[in-house]
């Protein structure tokens, strides 16, 4: 069994892309980050960088102590290495797919991120800094759409590479991108939305997704933290 801390952002969305591909047996514990549950003593020890997704696996392969896994990436390679499925084992197929789960961890996602703030959340509209991350968002659908020319999946065979960046993709009508100026990513993004197992993966959010905005109360939980904030 897989305890899955879990609120429906794209980061979140990546793991239950993956359990319910794998099929493996898990339950959600929600953690509400606008309402501070990231901060929670319990959480923080599984967590500490105050952050969802997080996992506790109850079923480790050594068979010994249950494991605490956090930070997403580091959550699909542990559930790929487990499971030995979506993470190639040979040397050349693993590095393309841990390539492109890097590139997400390390472009799309904070790029996306910082997108999101300043175009939906900042309390300033600073037009710099929103012309800034909507054109480093769009320069990245490039960089993947033009990978996608030749190719079904993101690293050749389906993997832990496509279950990270699809979730970012999701939003992009937020992010100001349109699909249809990216035509082979808008065919992987349709091909990856029509999985039972992504499918399954957003109908498990749904008792979390549909609530009201971020109040401004939130908006400081969630953008204001310090090394010595509290929730």
């Amino acid at each position: 069994m897989i305890d899955l801390y879990f609120w429906p952002t794209p980061n979140g969305h990546k793991i239950t892309i993956f359990l319910e591909e794998a099929g493996l047996d898990y339950q959600i514990t929600p953690v509400d980050i606008s309402a501070g549950d990231q901060f929670r003593p319990e959480f923080l020890r599984i967590s500490p960088n105050n952050r969802m997704p997080a996992i506790v696996d109850h079923a480790p392969s050594d068979g010994g102590d249950p494991i605490s896994v956090f930070e997403s990436g580091a959550i699909l390679i542990y559930l790929a290495e487990k499971t030995r499925r979506f993470l190639p084992e040979d040397i050349r197929g693993r590095k393309s797919v841990l390539e492109w789960l890097t590139w997400q961890i390390g472009g799309l996602g904070p790029m996306a991120g910082q997108n999101h703030h300043f175009v939906q959340y900042a309390p300033e509209r600073i037009a710099y800094a929103m012309e800034r991350y909507v054109n480093e968002t769009n320069r990245l659908y490039g960089v993947l759409d033009q990978r996608l020319s030749h190719r079904e999946w993101v690293a050749d065979e389906y993997s832990i590479a496509d279950m990270a960046i699809y979730p970012w993709v999701v939003p992009h009508k937020n992010q100001q991108q349109d699909l249809d100026d990216f035509p082979h990513l808008k065919r992987w993004f349709y091909e990856m939305a029509e999985r039972p197992a992504v499918k399954a993966a957003y109908e498990k959010a749904k008792p979390w997704t549909n609530r009201p905005a971020v109040t401004e109360e939130g908006k400081k939980i969630l953008f204001g933290q310090t090394a010595t904030a509290e929730a």
